[in-house]
């Protein structure tokens, strides 16, 4: 009899590509992954790692079974579906991802939300990049995440995945109180050419947007400063270190020094929910995409 939680693990070694990353992927230790391995390999009388240089390769045996371990915990994925659409309750554990304005503009209302509709479902929330989130949901470490892209660059995303359109989120740009632009009613992000910018970290979906848009527009970017949350971005504005793009979603109050200015042709954010379509039927899914886009509803209405 193959075990379950084995073929789990050839799984993510056959998706990762090596037993660290399958170890790194799974939360366990390499020793835990190849003792698996070795386990499972007793189980099916064959070898299914095979040494390659200083990692390894899955051997013909060890990719026909990750092959069939694909197929046979998505049909777990869908049974544990369709078990809790058929009970009709949103019920037990839903692991949530999203990236911070997000996690700040949204999950407050909506986590609110589904504790009273649905007071038996414990949601956890972790916060997370885009990229981050959807490698998450595709190997099942979460299921369920609010995503981003630009209206000028969408996020790729894999096969096998749901989703649904929460809100769009205007972004602005913000520039110190004193600055030569700051009383316009909108601005051109040419008007900001030899500006210098607060960016997103490097490598970052966001930096990489911001990168691109600039230099879309014959702009080549001057990064001063490199931010993860839009709080400490705007305090550096605020002390005149450089300017920056604003979304609107999670933002909360501007600080003394700052003025947000609209941009004439306006940037906005696609912000949406995303989920394995394995998982679709599940109760507690259909309840937090309802209770994301009340949320996203609000938020678009403040």
């Amino acid at each position: 009899m193959l075990n379950l939680d084995r073929l789990r693990t050839l799984h993510a070694v056959a998706r990762y590509g090596s037993v660290s990353a399958a170890a790194d992927g799974l939360h366990v230790t390499t020793s835990a992954v190849s003792q698996q391995i070795a386990k499972l390999e007793r189980e099916a009388g064959q070898q299914l790692l095979a040494k390659n240089g200083r990692g390894v390769r899955l051997t013909d045996a060890g990719r026909l079974l990750a092959d069939h371990a694909a197929r046979i915990l998505s049909q777990v994925e869908l049974a544990e579906a369709e078990l809790e659409a058929h009970r009709g309750q949103a019920v037990g554990e839903l692991r949530l991802g999203a990236f911070p304005t997000a996690a700040r503009g949204l999950f407050p209302a909506a986590l609110a939300a589904l504790r009273r509709a649905h007071p038996q479902l414990r949601a956890r929330l972790t916060e997370m990049e885009p990229d981050e989130s959807v490698r998450n949901v595709v190997r099942g470490d979460i299921d369920l995440a609010v995503v981003l892209d630009w209206y000028n660059r969408p996020l790729s995303l894999p096969d096998g995945l749901a989703k649904a359109p929460l809100l769009d989120d205007p972004a602005d740009v913000a520039i110190p109180a004193d600055h030569a632009l700051a009383h316009r009613r909108s601005v051109e992000l040419e008007d900001l050419a030899d500006d210098e910018w607060i960016s997103w970290p490097q490598g970052e979906f966001c930096h990489d947007w911001l990168m691109f848009t600039l230099r879309s527009k014959g702009i080549e970017p001057r990064i001063a400063h490199m931010a993860e949350e839009h709080h400490t971005q705007l305090a550096f504005i605020a002390a005149g270190l450089g300017v920056a793009v604003a979304p609107r979603l999670g933002r909360g109050p501007v600080p003394d020094g700052v003025s947000v200015v609209p941009v004439r042709h306006t940037m906005r954010r696609h912000v949406y929910a995303i989920w394995r379509a394995d998982a679709d039927r599940r109760p507690s899914i259909r309840a937090a995409v309802s209770a994301l886009s009340a949320a996203g509803k609000d938020a678009q209405g403040s």
